[in-house]
């Protein structure tokens, strides 16, 4: 499990110029630049490496930084980094997982503002806690309060971070037409050795199993 900071698959993108300047000019302008890498740092959103043209790195940028490969920065709309984003970072321990069933599907998310947008899947951010010897003072392994972060290539140039509750997908050989449910969050640790159960006490290979 990596610590604060992750290798990610590069996305070749572009970057809003006014961030490489602390926000205080070149507002309008673009470059590009490849996303290389993530840090995760909590209380803060996740934050994004990238390598610009000039050989230059700049280190831990939002999301809301960068747009994708392609468009024209007047023709993407400067989104607030909280409708691309719902949740900081929830552990110094993050991972990164491209999984196939989602790899390239389709889905419509619904930001604080109520508008739903589309797009596609990139890849997975999740947190954990690495060992018992480390107090752990974080949420990444409540349940209620557990959350991913679904990285998406919006179709209107952005990209955009959000949990399994923002976010319905389309499978073109499973899902139907996209609605609501109304499940609710699980608050179960679900275990399966507090059972009361105790194993024969013997060599054997297909030892027998009994209630105590």
């Amino acid at each position: 499990m990596a610590y604060l900071n992750l290798s990610i698959p590069p996305i070749y993108s572009q970057i809003r110029r006014e961030y490489l300047y602390d926000l205080k000019s070149h507002h309008g302008e673009s470059e590009s630049c490849v996303i290389f890498g993530m840090a995760s740092i909590v209380g803060r959103a996740l934050l994004f490496h990238a390598m610009m043209e000039n050989g230059a790195v700049y280190y831990r940028l939002p999301v809301s930084a960068f747009f994708q490969k392609g468009f024209d920065r007047k023709a993407v709309p400067d989104q607030l980094l909280e409708d691309l984003e719902l949740w900081n970072s929830f552990s110094y321990y993050p991972t990164v997982t491209q999984f196939d069933w989602l790899l390239g599907n389709r889905c419509i998310y619904k930001p604080a503002n109520g508008e739903w947008l589309k797009g596609n899947y990139l890849m997975t951010f999740d947190w954990a806690h690495p060992e018992p010897n480390i107090l752990d003072t974080e949420h990444s392994e409540i349940p209620q309060e557990h959350k991913c972060a679904h990285m998406l290539r919006l179709d209107n140039g952005n990209f955009a971070l959000q949990p399994n509750n923002r976010i319905l997908w389309s499978v073109a050989n499973f899902t139907g037409e996209p609605s609501i449910p109304d499940y609710k969050v699980t608050t179960a640790e679900w275990s399966v050795e507090d059972k009361g159960l105790a194993t024969e006490d013997t060599d054997n290979m297909f030892y027998g199993i009994t209630k105590r």
